[in-house]
């Protein structure tokens, strides 16, 4: 395929687009590769402030595009029509508050309406996608800067993800919540320096590398090779930013539905005896970024958290980055999030469970800066879940 050869994204009901993608700068997306079952596969960079930028941040809250957040439009610009107060009406020539209320009648349609010219809505200058297959098997070789600068300085991670997914694929896609968990364990580097933590649900891996950028040794994991095959070419394509620190990122599989770790040899990413070892004894923080959207794996998602902590002999700080996303149901006929509300019962029942270890959950104040260009919006919140061990001897 080359750039004649154009390539439409389509969108059908069941589709979802992360607003990650969807906010991104105007840019042609640059398509490295098909993956296994035939996705395009894309690059996004992700920028890292500099401490500088933080601390500006930091102190000029209201600075909104330092934050990656969208400058707000004038009425002019987005192509709406600008209210006139009175005296500007009468010093233009029009109709002024002393007008009779015949003259003022000239403004109201025969139901009595106002009547309003408006203005065509501007056009979106966004150019138009044309992506480019480079390779249809294998990801982007790091090593590899001919044609595109791979060999990025340490501020700018890169990241493949897929777009425009089915639900069950929506980990392929970068979402806000990794991007927030990620501001907070760059801006609190003592509590992970040199800490053995565990990702469920990583996805892409982003938050995993930029855990590792801190953290002894970063367990990346999640379901399904395609996804975590994605994961180990993220990790390879910003080794820069792990190196430095000596942190080490590890891809496994990790499924919530099931009791046991895989530790078959054949499979592709199954676990070592000594990497099972080293999880249930030294893992002191596990992580979890909008893994928080469909009821039945929100479910497994606790009862993975409880198995996993009942088999540590020590205590575990868990945190927990969501999106509350909004929806209409027709079941409640309002505006609703009830993935949020089943989130907030599960997290109840784990700190009503008895046992070693005694959970208590708390949410962390977003009011630590923000290290990653992206929209924080309000919707976002982080949450910390102690798990405190008791020696049942």
């Amino acid at each position: 395929m080359s750039c004649g050869d154009r390539m439409d994204m389509t969108f059908t009901h069941d589709t979802v687009l992360s607003d990650v993608h969807m906010l991104q700068p105007r840019a042609h997306r640059l398509m490295t590769r098909l993956n296994r079952i035939g996705q395009p596969v894309f690059i996004s960079k992700f920028q890292i402030l500099s401490q500088d930028r933080v601390q500006d941040q930091t102190e000029d809250p209201d600075s909104s595009e330092e934050q990656g957040c969208p400058v707000r439009e004038s009425p002019e610009e987005r192509g709406c029509p600008v209210r006139e107060s009175p005296e500007e009406r009468g010093s233009a020539g029009g109709p002024s508050s002393a007008e009779s209320p015949e003259d003022q009648s000239l403004l109201l349609d025969e139901d009595g309406d106002f009547e309003l010219t408006r203005r065509r809505p501007r056009r979106c200058e966004r150019d138009e996608a044309c992506p480019i297959l480079l390779s249809q098997t294998e990801p982007l070789d790091p090593e590899d800067e001919e044609g595109d600068n791979i060999s990025e300085s340490a501020d700018v991670i890169r990241i493949e993800h897929t777009m425009a997914t089915l639900l069950e694929d929506v980990g392929k896609q970068v979402w806000r919540g990794a991007l927030l968990l990620a501001d907070f364990i760059l801006s609190a580097p003592g509590a992970f320096r040199g800490a053995t933590v565990l990702e469920l649900g990583a996805g892409t891996g982003v938050t995993s590398i930029l855990t590792a950028s801190v953290a002894k040794r970063v367990y990346c994991t999640d379901v399904g090779d395609d996804l975590l095959s994605m994961c180990r070419s993220n990790i390879s394509l910003n080794k820069r930013v792990t190196e430095p620190s000596g942190g080490e990122v590890i891809v496994r599989k990790l499924d919530w539905l099931h009791h046991d770790l895989c530790t078959d040899p054949e499979e592709e990413f199954s676990w070592s005896e000594d990497e099972v070892a080293d999880l249930y004894h030294n893992t002191t923080i596990i992580i979890a970024a909008d893994v928080v959207y469909d009821d039945d794996l929100t479910d497994a998602f606790f009862r993975t958290l409880y198995q996993l902590c009942s088999s540590f002999n020590h205590t575990c700080d868990i945190y927990i980055s969501i999106e509350k996303r909004l929806n209409f149901t027709l079941r409640h006929m309002e505006v609703c999030c009830e993935a949020y509300q089943r989130f907030h019962h599960c997290l109840q029942q784990l700190q009503d469970l008895q046992g070693p270890h005694t959970f208590s959950a708390r949410r962390v104040a977003p009011s630590f800066p923000q290290s990653i260009m992206y929209e924080r919006v309000e919707q976002l919140e982080l949450w910390k879940v102690s798990a405190s061990y008791t020696d049942p001897s």
